[in-house]
């Protein structure tokens, strides 16, 4: 076999592992999420499964209680068209909205956490329920500054 094919032939081979590689890392370690509504709308295929959830804080739904290190709170979906910060709109708490109860033991509060933020919820999906592993918080989209006191 002359050496230019078998050149080509062994570049050929580490350029198809290099892809298989890139392409099974990106599939294992990508995370997608799902709404409120999207999560509503699948629950009975979802029901006991691990889902990552993505919502908003309803206020005057947050328990917390340090001695247990227990969270709880309910999400619903952020209204549409929604391009203000999550901490300054809020969402309504309407009965009609789809929502999920959130119950996160033994994890400390995430530090931004607070009614009308913007969370990413990993657990398992129990009847409009999910036991949370992980509460993640977002930022803000945008920051205001402090007003100046003098």
């Amino acid at each position: 076999m002359p050496k230019k094919m078998r050149f080509v032939i062994g570049v050929s081979l580490v350029i198809a592992a290099m892809t298989y590689l890139i392409v099974t890392a990106v599939r294992n370690t990508a995370e997608y999420y799902l709404t409120v509504n999207e999560a509503e709308a699948r629950q009975g295929k979802l029901l006991r499964q691990m889902v990552h959830l993505a919502g908003r804080v309803i206020p005057s739904t947050i328990q917390w209680d340090a001695p247990t290190m227990t969270l709880k709170f309910t999400i619903t979906a952020p209204p549409p068209g929604d391009g203000q910060p999550a901490v300054t709109k809020v969402a309504t708490t309407s009965p009609t909205l789809a929502r999920f109860m959130i119950v996160s033991r033994g994890q400390p509060k995430p530090y931004m956490f607070a009614a009308g933020r913007d969370v990413i919820v990993e657990g398992i999906l129990e009847d409009n329920m999910i036991q949370a592993r992980q509460v993640l918080t977002s930022c803000p989209s945008k920051y205001s500054a402090k007003q100046n006191q003098g």
